[in-house]
């Protein structure tokens, strides 16, 4: 029987105990220990489901240890058809208002230059 699946019987507790125990004999053991039950959904089980359902955690919302995912399909093409329209206005808009900031940026940027110079010139003259 595998260690993770012996674990699950004795609940959270054990988990917990093993994760202390790994930090405090080898901080990197501890780690690993926290990221395996991350990554594995154990602690999001912990708060949503009940004890030895933990396997099932990591894909009923569709978020894994690696980040979210995008779902292929909710089962409504109107609504499928309108977030994939929602989606691509919103992109579209974020790369707007990045090319708005980049150029309010080249602006500030060039009144600064034109300040420096001018105070450059101004300073030039009087001495």
């Amino acid at each position: 029987m595998p260690i993770a699946e012996r674990l699950d019987e004795y609940g959270k507790g054990a988990w917990i105990a093993l994760t202390i125990l790994g930090f405090w004999v080898f901080w990197p053991l501890g780690l690993a220990a926290l990221i395996f039950l991350s990554c594995s959904g154990r602690m999001r089980a912990w708060k949503y489901e009940a004890r030895g359902r933990w396997h099932n955690a990591a894909g009923k919302n569709g978020w894994s240890c690696g980040g979210g995912s995008r779902r292929g399909s909710s089962g409504n093409a109107a609504f499928d058809e309108y977030r994939r329209e929602t989606l691509r206005r919103l992109e579209e808009e974020q790369k707007e208002f990045e090319a708005y900031l980049e150029r309010l940026r080249a602006a500030k940027d060039k009144s600064e230059f034109d300040q420096f110079m001018a105070d450059r010139r101004g300073g030039a003259v009087a001495t």
